[in-house]
């Protein structure tokens, strides 16, 4: 099949990779080269990178103009492919290829349309986190599906959970091809009761606090990203939290405690286990190398 793709972030990359080894990628779009991390230079979106290695032919855009759209038609696509590519599409788009414009969207809907679904499933405690592979429309996220998968969150951090969940996909969108191709694609309208939203992330909802209990700070620090990462202040001091668990250790809230190399949190109702840490300004440790620089006495700890 002649195949447009559409995506940006790390998310897309594995579906556009096997897409072009299944099928005939003409096209891919992405948005424009951006400053990224802390380098403060600009930087190629992951997608751009992946399709200039594979010879794809790429187009920076954060608007689908008519100028762009004449394109996309030029290309006759069979289908259009889009995963993560951040930008509303116009209607038009949606009927430009014979197959329609499907989406690698990254949860089990209805639960978790928009920005950040694997996240706020982690925030939120769910047990597992999944894709879909719908149709695009009109409204956010709204279309049908025809498959579905779904991961174990367990103790996975939410990098690792976006990893699997983008290759999940990938292998999801090729079979949901096949199965239309074949016209033997089943589509399923999603239950408009059981829909809930996934907002953006913010990195004031990502501070951990002694006031919440362990439970809810341990999703923080699970759910942790570069972007809206998990912190809290020890003392005077801003940390990032990459890793912790639950512990047994009795401590009050808002008390921090160093005792053999190890670091404790106390929330409301128990406490946390510090096990890998990126203090300002340094590089990520073990909790046990920062604790080394730490006072043991009369230690406190709140929101940054």
């Amino acid at each position: 099949m002649r195949v447009v793709f559409m995506g940006t972030p790390d998310f897309a990359v594995p579906s556009l990779r096997l897409l072009v080894e299944r099928h005939d990628v003409t096209l891919a779009l992405t948005r424009p080269d951006a400053v990224r991390g802390r380098g403060k230079r600009l930087e190629p979106s992951a997608v751009k990178a992946a399709a200039l290695e594979l010879g794809v032919p790429v187009i920076e855009t954060n608007k689908i103009t008519p100028e762009v759209l004449d394109r996309i038609r030029a290309e006759t696509p069979d289908v259009i492919c889009v995963a993560a590519y951040g930008c509303i599409l116009p209607d038009e788009v949606l009927d430009v290829a014979r197959l329609g414009c499907v989406n690698v969207h990254g949860s089990p809907l209805p639960r978790w349309r928009g920005a950040a679904p694997i996240q706020r499933g982690v925030l939120e405690g769910d047990d597992e986190v999944g894709v879909s592979i719908m149709r695009v429309v009109h409204d956010l996220d709204a279309g049908a599906y025809c498959r579905q998968a779904t991961i174990a969150v367990g103790q996975k951090t939410c990098t690792q959970l976006m990893s699997e969940v983008a290759q999940l996909g990938a292998d999801e969108l090729l079979a949901a091809l096949g199965q239309m191709e074949a016209g033997e694609a089943r589509w399923v309208e999603q239950d408009e009761s059981q829909v809930t939203y996934a907002k953006k992330i913010s990195k004031a909802e990502m501070r951990l606090d002694p006031a919440d209990d362990v439970a809810k700070n341990a999703r923080r620090i699970q759910a942790s990203t570069d972007a809206a990462p998990a912190r809290l202040k020890v003392g005077e001091r801003g940390v990032r939290v990459l890793l912790a668990t639950v512990s047994s250790e009795p401590l009050g809230a808002g008390r921090a405690l160093v005792r053999k190399g190890r670091v404790f949190l106390g929330c409301a109702d128990g406490s946390l286990e510090l096990l890998r840490v990126k203090p300002d300004g340094k590089k990520e440790m073990d909790a046990s190398a920062w604790a080394q620089g730490l006072h043991a006495d009369g230690l406190t700890w709140g929101r940054l």
